[in-house]
């Protein structure tokens, strides 16, 4: 097994940049929250009675993030649609929100002109790429939104600019009313992700690294990532995280809806015991039937001899755990990486299905 404590396997000119950019996360959040001023979104889109986003991948999980952690703040349904088709529902009394880090993702771009047809309140996130179509339209038929400037993720992985993402999307929808964003937390959160992360970084050994120690647990075995309650959007980013960045595949379940249904499905294949290993992220905020759930549901996992890897949230609050899981799971995403030997940039299946599309 390779050994992650060895520093040359972490000198290849991609390791560097997703590590730059994982590294960088709290300066993306800053870099938002300094040019949150010049958004500027009509008053009218505070009349609204729904919010639907269309964004794939990467482009989406900053949506998933903010719909797990606002929910109980916002009062009107919230989803997320990925794909061709517009909802039936989507009138003028819908928040539209295109959301393409490249700006140039076929899907959402698909549904422009329907959207518009049906009346609609557009919004729209993108970055500052070249040749952005999303970008272009935003100019041409002045949608409101956030064009951002991605100095701070040198690998270009949208998945690694969810700094822009998250807190772009929390942005948009806290000026329309939605729901309240406190400055002096934000800035706590960004001082938090500065001291964590020199704790994750490559240059810390193994024994002090959590990151490591869970991607050691990981490896060689098919992850399932548990979630509940705020965390459910970060499960999604990992999912995502461990699929492209490690080369691995994951999935995600959600409590209490699997403890309805996916623990008798632990018995077969007879090998689940040699192949999965469940994730658990732990926070004290959860509500206390939960807790419960997750004592028990640990309990079946185990006595059908699958592995548990769990790990509990130091955060004070729950936005700021949320962003203590996904430091600490991109971390994870990259070791298990190099666990893997693989290349955490590079997507070559996501690539080669691009250019069949074409």
């Amino acid at each position: 097994m390779i050994n992650l404590n060895n520093q040359t396997i972490y000198k290849k000119t991609s390791n560097e940049l997703i590590a730059k950019s994982i590294e960088l996360l709290a300066d993306q959040i800053r870099q938002v929250l300094e040019e949150a001023y010049l958004i500027k979104i009509p008053h009218n889109y505070s009349k609204i009675n729904q919010i639907v986003v269309n964004g794939m991948g990467g482009s989406n999980l900053g949506a998933g993030i903010i719909k797990a952690v606002f929910n109980n703040q916002m009062k009107v349904p919230f989803s997320i649609t990925p794909g061709y088709d517009v909802p039936a529902s989507v009138d003028k009394n819908t928040l539209y929100l295109l959301s393409s880090y490249s700006g140039n993702t076929e899907e959402v771009l698909s549904v422009y002109q329907k959207v518009k047809e049906q009346g609609a309140k557009l919004l729209a996130i993108t970055s500052n790429t070249k040749d952005n179509k999303l970008a272009k339209l935003m100019f041409k038929d002045n949608i409101p939104g956030y064009i951002f400037k991605s100095e701070f993720n040198p690998s270009n992985q949208p998945r690694l600019g969810l700094g822009y993402m998250i807190f772009g999307t929390a942005v948009l929808l806290a000026k329309i009313g939605l729901f309240e964003l406190n400055i002096g937390e934000l800035e706590d959160i960004i001082a938090s992700l500065e001291i964590w992360d020199r704790k994750l970084r490559p240059l810390v050994d193994e024994k002090n690294n959590v990151a490591k120690q869970i991607a050691l647990k990981l490896y060689n075995k098919q992850p399932i990532i548990i979630a509940t309650e705020f965390l459910v959007g970060n499960a999604r980013v990992l999912r995502n995280q461990l699929c492209e960045n490690s080369k691995n595949f994951a999935s995600y379940l959600v409590l209490p809806d699997l403890n309805h249904y996916a623990m008798e499905g632990l018995t077969n294949p007879l090998k689940n015991s040699q192949n999965l290993v469940f994730l658990f992220f732990y926070s004290q905020f959860f509500h206390q039937r939960i807790q419960k759930r997750i004592k028990l549901t640990k309990q079946i996992i185990e006595k059908n001899k699958i592995t548990v890897v769990d790990h509990v949230l130091q955060g004070q609050n729950k936005l700021k755990q949320v962003f203590e899981m996904l430091q600490i799971g991109t971390w994870v995403s990259y070791y298990l990486g190099a666990l893997n030997q693989v290349d955490p940039i590079e997507i070559p299946w996501v690539d080669w299905f691009k250019k069949g599309m074409k």
